[in-house]
């Protein structure tokens, strides 16, 4: 057929899907709130899952002059560990990226979580990450 095009998993003239998501944190729930904090990229073809995170104090400070920056960092801490896989992790750390990537983006009451999950084509995810953090979180 002229004019389409099949475009089969890791075929985007180079490119390979990947998906994401933010990192925010939600400081007073009941406010409604939030400061965008990180964000979660996953890309199937690759195996590869990384969290980038950075946390505006000032931001965070100014929706909630309570909030607990130490804690909030260690959460964030924590789930880049989660990405970067290994013991340290703890059990998450031993899944692969994908089953990684799966438990972090589920929905969580807590005060950092994630938002919904995009999706994108990519030569370079950790390029892509490192654009899309200072896009919509610096």
């Amino acid at each position: 057929m002229t004019g389409r095009h099949i475009i089969r998993a890791g075929q985007g003239g180079g490119r390979d899907v990947f998906e994401y998501a933010l990192l925010r944190v939600v400081p007073r729930v009941e406010r409604g709130e939030c400061v965008n904090a990180g964000v979660l990229l996953y890309c199937r073809a690759k195996a590869f899952v990384v969290a980038r995170t950075h946390l505006d104090e000032a931001r965070l400070l100014a929706l909630d002059p309570d909030a607990d920056v130490a804690g909030v960092r260690a959460a964030l801490r924590a789930v880049e560990g989660v990405c970067a896989g290994g013991e340290a992790a703890g059990q998450a750390g031993q899944d692969d990226a994908g089953r990684r990537f799966r438990w972090l983006v589920a929905p969580r009451s807590t005060v950092v979580r994630p938002g919904p999950v995009h999706t994108g084509l990519t030569t370079d995810p950790a390029a892509e990450a490192e654009r899309l953090l200072d896009l919509l979180v610096r």
